[in-house]
């Protein structure tokens, strides 16, 4: 009894005198903290350009065309979980308008279609899918509505914000609030059949949008060329810089004026920055099948399981989000070749990252914080993503050297940073122990909320060392891994 009491007072006492690292730069929110969490989600479209084959609709298309005789949302949520993803963002309405919900803003709904005697509404299927199966829900509302007679005058506002509201106050808790920078051009626009064009950044009074979003959804992270929460990544292929920093400062169309959609430079949006202003992680958005909307020829097209996890690497695997477009065909429905590849790369995330090969190691650093156990190198495999090691405030270089005590054979390093603290790793390397010496296997600069290295053959050692060479500021490493890949044929 003695001895337990003893321990509690000095542990008690470590907890007194423990000083954690002062924070560096910008920081997540805790919706963006979610949003990091969550890593892979998927972006769904389906609505009348699943039954003309287009990607984009006009806007003059007949609600009578989406008629799907097989709907199944919890198909597509089961699909996407066994996928490995942890959300779903429902395209409740793209660019031709057409609402997937009975919206008292617009007649081009759901209900003026013949599904279920125009009483259904997929956006609740949706929302009770992702609710029964313990997957997050999000929703994207395009901004531009090539249907509506009064898009580009100050009237359609009151119409998008009249969406979000209706979608952002029955659908439960939403963890992301999805906008697009695609916005004005042609359209039918109620019969006009004309050119309308807008200033992106000024017209939808974004300040005003993104106040009503954090309204009704708090715990929503704002996705758009430029978040506020969310960057877009640059490009569409799925894939975020080797270097890729967590902070940005959007391009505002003003000096002094908050940041705006549209405004990210591609070379930019797939980097970021390393003195950004504002903690703005990117968003690496690709399709499963080469367009995002369905198409029967593209059936046998889907992406390979192999291709899915290339680009899990370079965009989870950069500290970035993934978000794979799913395009359910016009049975309502994702197709079987879709359902197999989501599957099959699924069961390879599980297989490779089921076992930590640090799990059980010895690990010894150059240095513990203040000598505390509290910031000691049990907190790299432990299971709380914010617990960490750090060093002093005077070092911010520093060495980690853990063994297995035998023999592994890995071909995946995993670090991550607590975010929570900032992005502060600028450099680092990992060596192994081969032929009685240390060699080099692989380095990096940012590591983040994840930074997962794959290396080009597997590597068999009983010991590794990573080596943290460059940080303006003391560490405060969460996560250290190992990990082998089965074989993707």
């Amino acid at each position: 009894m003695k001895k337990l009491l003893c321990f509690y007072l000095l542990f008690c006492a470590a907890l007194v005198h423990a000083q954690a690292p002062a924070p560096y730069g910008p920081l997540p929110s805790k919706a963006q903290l979610q949003w990091h969490e969550t890593g892979m989600y998927c972006i769904v479209h389906y609505g009348p350009d699943t039954y003309t084959n287009k990607e984009w609709g006009y806007g003059d298309e007949d609600p009578a065309i989406v008629n799907p005789d097989a709907f199944d949302a919890m198909q597509v949520v089961a699909a996407a979980k066994a996928g490995g993803f942890k959300g779903i963002v429902l395209v409740a309405k793209h660019h031709d308008g057409f609402c997937l919900w009975p919206t008292s803003t617009t007649e081009h709904n759901i209900s003026k279609s013949p599904w279920k005697n125009g009483k259904g509404d997929m956006v609740r299927e949706y929302a009770e899918a992702c609710k029964k199966l313990g997957i997050k829900m999000g929703i994207y509302c395009s901004p531009w509505d090539r249907n509506n007679a009064d898009y580009g005058t100050t009237a359609y506002l009151k119409v998008y914000r009249g969406q979000i509201r209706e979608l952002y106050s029955h659908y439960g808790p939403l963890f992301m609030s999805w906008h697009d920078g695609a916005n004005g051009g042609e359209g039918y626009y109620g019969g006009a059949r004309e050119r309308r064009n807008i200033d992106r950044s000024t017209y939808y009074g974004w300040d005003t949008t993104w106040a009503l979003v954090r309204q009704l959804q708090p715990m929503a992270a704002i996705y758009g060329d430029v978040g506020p929460d969310v960057r877009w990544v640059g490009n569409e292929k799925g894939e975020a810089g080797e270097t890729c920093w967590s902070t940005y400062t959007p391009h505002a169309p003003e000096a002094g004026k908050a940041p705006a959609n549209g405004f990210t430079l591609d070379k930019e949006g797939t980097q970021g920055q390393r003195d950004g202003q504002y903690w703005m992680p990117a968003e690496c958005d690709v399709p499963l099948r080469p367009g995002w909307m369905y198409h029967p020829e593209e059936d046998n097209r889907v992406k390979t399981p192999a291709t899915l996890l290339d680009i899990y690497f370079k965009s989870v695997g950069r500290g970035a989000g993934l978000d794979l477009g799913l395009s359910p065909n016009r049975h309502g429905q994702l197709h079987p070749n879709d359902v197999a590849a989501l599957a099959a790369f699924g069961k390879i995330l599980r297989q490779t990252f089921t076992v930590n090969l640090l799990k059980n190691a010895t690990i010894h650093a150059s240095n513990i914080r203040q000598h505390n156990a509290l910031f000691g190198t049990a907190r790299l495999t432990d299971a709380d993503p914010y617990s960490y090691w750090a060093t002093d405030d005077s070092l911010h270089t520093a060495t980690l050297e853990a063994d297995m005590g035998q023999p592994q054979i890995f071909d995946v390093i995993r670090l991550k940073e607590n975010i929570q603290l900032g992005q502060r790793v600028e450099a680092f390397a990992v060596d192994a122990w081969e032929n009685g010496q240390w060699q080099e296997i692989a380095a990096g600069t940012s590591i983040g909320a994840q930074r997962l290295l794959r290396l080009s053959h597997p590597v068999t050692a009983a010991k590794v060392r990573f080596r943290f060479t460059k940080a303006p500021v003391c560490l405060a490493i969460s996560d250290a891994g190992l990990f082998k890949i089965p074989d993707v044929r």
